[in-house]
């Protein structure tokens, strides 16, 4: 199956549950009488609207190279990576920000509302179900190297953070009574701060890669032993690399024995070039530019 077709599975199949969830929490948050639970329905609709954006932004992405995106569509999936983190950091502050208001009010002497059994039950089946959907999308994102599936597990696993917060705000109100309705805020501003550094980890290295950031260190190195590595290839200079969505590119100055025929230095840089496609992927660019031993 093609990449783009397994990212769009799996993000389907996640954006089925999402709206089944949005429905369930806002049923029980309406029936339950809970904020909290018609709070944590308004997450579960923000994880449905990125599913939207994987699917449409990943589509794009797997389109090949044209006249006016010589070097392809990659980042196309960076832009869904960052909108999905913006989307986690806008939610997660609206989490703090929503407890932080009920905390207010309960330390100004108001009673908050203690909330029913539906919206505890809503909670934690949001729960095991969104952990699950949070470990399934992660291992595909991991195995099809794929930002934008990754960044939309984390959202997956913030809706089952923030209903965590959700059933301890509503069983703490419901077994330990109206003093205890406290644990909700209490719960929702510390899974919304969880979540800020989350959403912080996500943000990082898609501004990274839209603005052209280097690689890490560790593979620029090793970038430079597999040219080495090249027989009749020495001193790799002046590398430069990028990321391009899942993809690689890198330039990069080798020398060779100026006395090679140009058939010669073409078949060496041809070497140097299945090597790094060899280890980096057949989407991987490389530029290189031959100069002669002094």
């Amino acid at each position: 199956m093609k990449r783009e077709n397994e990212i769009s599975r799996v993000t389907l199949t996640g954006s089925v549950v999402n709206l089944l969830l949005v429905g369930l929490k806002a049923f029980a948050g309406m029936a339950g009488h809970s904020a909290a639970m018609i709070s944590d329905a308004v997450h579960s609709l923000s994880d449905f609207v990125t599913d939207i954006v994987v699917l449409v932004f990943v589509r794009v992405s797997a389109r090949p190279q044209d006249d006016d995106h010589d070097y392809g569509h990659g980042k196309y999936e960076t832009i869904a990576t960052l909108f999905i983190g913006l989307a986690l950091a806008a939610a997660a502050v609206g989490i703090v920000v929503s407890g932080a208001k009920k905390l207010a009010v309960w330390l100004q002497g108001e009673a908050l509302p203690a909330p029913g059994m539906l919206a505890l039950w809503a909670a934690l089946i949001s729960i095991v179900i969104k952990e699950i959907l949070y470990q399934y999308t992660r291992i595909k994102g991991k195995k099809l190297d794929s930002s934008a599936l990754v960044a939309n597990a984390w959202h997956h696993r913030s809706d089952a953070l923030s209903s965590i917060g959700a059933a301890i705000g509503i069983g703490g109100a419901i077994l330990l009574g109206d003093r205890w309705t406290v644990l909700d805020p209490l719960a929702s501003i510390v899974v919304g701060a969880m979540l800020v550094k989350v959403a912080w980890d996500l943000l990082g290295p898609s501004f990274g890669e839209l603005t052209d950031s280097s690689l890490p260190a560790n593979m620029e190195n090793e970038m430079l032993e597999i040219i080495k590595g090249v027989d009749g290839v020495e001193d790799p200079h002046n590398l430069r690399t990028r990321r391009i969505g899942n993809r690689i590119a890198a330039e990069v100055h080798i020398r060779l024995d100026g006395n090679l025929s140009l058939a010669d230095a073409h078949d060496k840089a041809t070497e140097v070039e299945r090597r790094f496609k060899e280890r980096f992927g057949p989407q991987s660019h490389i530029i290189i530019h031959m100069e002669p031993l002094k």
